[in-house]
């Protein structure tokens, strides 16, 4: 008679060691959160994390990611970490659910198109062409503010089309970067500290809804000017109409959708192309050999959407840096009975997964720390753990809906200065990562020096 394996209860999977009183794990998250979530493999494939009082089940695999976000996926609800995000982002794509998020990404989705990315590739290169004039050989220039600001303008540009974006940019200039230095203390505090007003909290609150407002100004402003009809994603947003219900988005589900936008746009561009100039420094021969491919896909010329597929290094770049650098920890809460890893887990829990320390995880990865562009080539892809194990924009129905936006922006970018500048790092400062939505740079500090072109 064959055995039968029965699921185990909640209680059976292992909690972390080194939980306090009240505060639980919460406490190591805020003070190493990118080498505590990377310590959690260690522990098991489902382990159990205690944020104050709340439990939250961490996967460390990629087939129990794979399970949490593709196969079980109708079975999860977006959880705490996207809650706490609300304030800022509403009920916009990133966090709305069931009906509704399907709603809006059919109504999105075209905004995004291949052939709309086509047309922002203009703005992505003149910006990009821009910010390669304004250095001066021998500059002295810290790459995350720098990119942070081609990021913003490029996104503002696309997303505003006129003047009346202006006091958005702005605003996005100087809040985001506040809202992202504590969006991961705020996601991980304990329930209980949700209603102190602690400095993290005053801070986050203040600065989204100094931007909600802005951005609420700017939709109203728009509506009673009738700039409505431009090639912007504003105008698009205003105009969009659902293909089966014939509805269209509120002001409030407009700009919940802007700020979205904005925010997850500008900062995984800005810190892509931060680290890439920081890593090509490291290795010299993929920065000669990405130059080299450069010369022979573009020329002079402009860098244009239809070179981007063709730069094939600078993808293989890209992949690295994000896969190093990339998305710090993602949540998803349970809807109906599932079953994961073996476990029953009732309605209401708390799963989460860390994109960073999947990517890092030397069971996956040989010399998984190491910035290796050439482990994306298609013979080292088929001897590796295969692309199930790579999900730099997440996966299945939540899948970032503007991944090829960031794919073309960057490509562009990193093509247009990389032709003309050759960046090195300052000496005595190592750049630290700091773990926001992703793992981004404290400083970059680096010296501009001119190719002689």
């Amino acid at each position: 008679m064959s055995s039968v394996t029965l699921p185990r209860p909640l209680t059976a999977v292992p909690r972390v060691p080194g939980a306090v009183p009240f505060l639980g794990h919460a406490l190591a998250l805020w003070r190493d959160p990118l080498g505590f979530l990377s310590s959690l493999r260690r522990h098991g494939d489902l382990i159990r994390v205690d944020l104050g009082t709340m439990p939250m089940y961490v996967v460390t695999t990629p087939d129990l990611v794979h399970e949490v976000t593709v196969r079980q996926a109708g079975s999860f609800e977006k959880g705490r970490f996207f809650d706490r995000l609300r304030p800022l982002a509403g009920n916009g794509l990133a966090n709305s659910d069931g009906e509704l998020h399907k709603k809006h990404r059919r109504m999105i989705q075209p905004m995004f198109s291949r052939e709309r990315i086509t047309g922002y590739s203009e703005i992505m290169s003149t910006n990009a062409q821009a910010l390669a004039d304004s250095w001066q050989d021998g500059d002295v220039v810290d790459l995350e503010p720098a990119m942070a600001g081609y990021a913003v303008e490029t996104l503002a540009r696309t997303l505003f089309s006129t003047d009346i974006g202006l006091p958005a940019v702005d605003a996005v200039r100087k809040n985001l970067p506040v809202l992202l230095t504590n969006l991961l203390v705020r996601a991980a505090s304990p329930k209980m500290l949700d209603r102190l007003p602690i400095p993290a909290n005053r801070r986050f609150d203040k600065a989204a809804a100094a931007l909600r407002a802005v951005i609420d100004e700017v939709i109203a402003t728009s509506r009673a000017t009738g700039e409505t009809g431009h090639d912007d994603l504003l105008s698009l947003l205003l105009a969009a109409e659902d293909s089966e219900s014939g509805s269209h988005l509120s002001d409030v589900q407009v700009r919940d959708e802007l700020a979205t936008i904005l925010f997850a746009g500008a900062e995984t561009t800005a810190a892509t192309l931060a680290w890439t100039f920081h890593e090509l420094a490291t290795r010299p021969d993929v920065e000669e050999a990405l130059l080299a491919e450069i010369r022979q896909v573009v020329g002079d010329g402009p860098v244009t959407a239809a070179h981007v597929p063709r730069l094939t290094g600078i993808r293989r770049v890209i992949d690295e840096v994000i896969r190093l650098h990339g998305v710090t920890l993602l949540m998803r809460r349970t809807t109906g009975p599932v079953t994961l890893g073996g476990v029953d887990m009732p309605p209401g829990t708390e799963v989460a997964f860390s994109l960073y320390a999947l990517h890092r995880d030397p069971g996956l990865y040989e010399h998984a720390d190491r910035f290796d562009p050439d482990r994306w080539l298609p013979e080292r892809q088929a001897a590796g753990p295969g692309r199930r194990a790579y999900i730099p924009f997440g996966a299945g129905n939540r899948k970032c809906i503007g991944d090829l936006f960031v794919w073309t922006e960057a490509t562009i970018a990193i093509a247009t200065l990389l032709r003309r500048w050759r960046l090195v790092p300052v000496p005595g400062h190592t750049p630290r990562e700091v773990a926001s939505a992703v793992a981004h740079a404290d400083r970059i500090p680096m010296t501009v020096v001119s190719r002689g072109q």
